[in-house]
């Protein structure tokens, strides 16, 4: 039996259209199928599926009366009142896949939010039609699995760890 993965990781859109265009189009993660559903307490609603590359998928809750709240919003993170970047979705991508996505980003007047080199990963952020931060990370040498200093850092303050390595944001727009 294969490990167990990721099946898919859902959001609520506000914009399907643009939603779809923005992962199909710009990111390069095809559609791959659509439900249209009942609402359990009335209305319905559209769940968009778009596959990530490794058969995992990023979905969507395009809600019509279906149990949302008068004034809900998409964006995960500003919508609780933390940073953007606390609340985002991250895709291990090749160099090349960045470019790709980078020069479509470009074409279409999207602007990174922000690039930070952590040393151990390389990352390009965006932020897509429903205030959702998306990071695209390439991996480096570095990223190294050691369970007990990730314990051991779980009460960590910042006077317990070297910051030597540790690179800051490049660059943000906020």
């Amino acid at each position: 039996m294969p490990a167990p993965g990721i099946h898919h990781v859902a959001y609520a859109c506000r914009d399907l259209a643009a939603t779809t265009r923005f992962y199909e189009e710009l990111m390069g993660f095809p559609l791959v199928h659509t439900e249209v559903a009942a609402g359990p307490t009335g209305g319905f609603f559209r769940h968009t599926f778009h596959d990530t590359g490794d058969g995992s998928c990023i979905a969507f809750f395009d809600l019509h009366g279906a149990g949302e709240r008068e004034g809900w919003s998409s964006e995960i993170s500003i919508g609780n009142n933390l940073p953007r970047w606390v609340n985002h979705i991250a895709f291990n991508v090749t160099a090349e896949k960045v470019a790709e996505v980078r020069a479509r980003m470009d074409a279409a007047e999207v602007k990174p939010y922000m690039e930070v080199d952590h040393d151990y990963l390389r990352s390009l952020y965006y932020v897509d039609p429903n205030g959702i931060m998306i990071e695209l990370c390439v991996d480096t040498p570095g990223f190294e699995a050691d369970p007990a200093e990730a314990h051991r850092l779980l009460t960590a303050t910042l006077d317990d760890v070297d910051h030597s390595r540790n690179k800051s944001m490049l660059s943000t727009r906020e």
